[in-house]
């Protein structure tokens, strides 16, 4: 077995550091599968309400369906992003001052307009929340019944 000594003998390659893919995959600062799946599931979720309640408040010529999908969609990337690069209470100020930029542009309304809308936003999410939690249960117990006791 000879030993290597002097540079002639040595492979070329030999001084690159094997890496595997999924490693660099999981060292990548914004993991990209998860954003994209955020990105989805945001924008079918979010999306539907912002367009209800800017429909509400700013009427059905301002607030079209694409534009509430586009709110959700651009708010998940910067959200995203600009929290990769900062935490705290300053940075979620700033993300809802975002937000609010976000339904200000597309809804064609004031700050205190936006405001309201991303209010009224919240109170429709939290009512279709309890909605769909209250028919998941109604479902679960009519797949497992309780049994009396005799």
């Amino acid at each position: 077995m000879p030993v290597f000594c002097c540079l002639k003998n040595v492979h070329p390659t030999s001084y690159i550091r094997k890496q595997d893919i999924s490693a660099k995959v999981k060292n990548l600062a914004i993991n990209l599968d998860t954003l994209v799946l955020h990105i989805i599931i945001n924008t079918i979720i979010l999306g539907p309400v912002l367009w209800l309640s800017g429909r509400a408040l700013v009427g059905k010529e301002k607030a079209k369906f694409t534009d509430g999908l586009w709110i959700a969609a651009l708010g998940t990337i910067i959200g995203a992003v600009f929290g990769f690069f900062f935490t705290g209470v300053i940075a979620a100020i700033i993300m809802l001052i975002i937000w609010l930029a976000l339904i200000k542009r597309f809804f064609d309304c004031g700050w205190l307009k936006a405001f309201l809308i991303a209010i009224v936003a919240v109170i429709i999410f939290i009512i279709i929340a309890v909605i769909l939690a209250a028919l998941g249960l109604f479902a679960l117990s009519a797949l497992f019944p309780v049994p009396s006791i005799p």
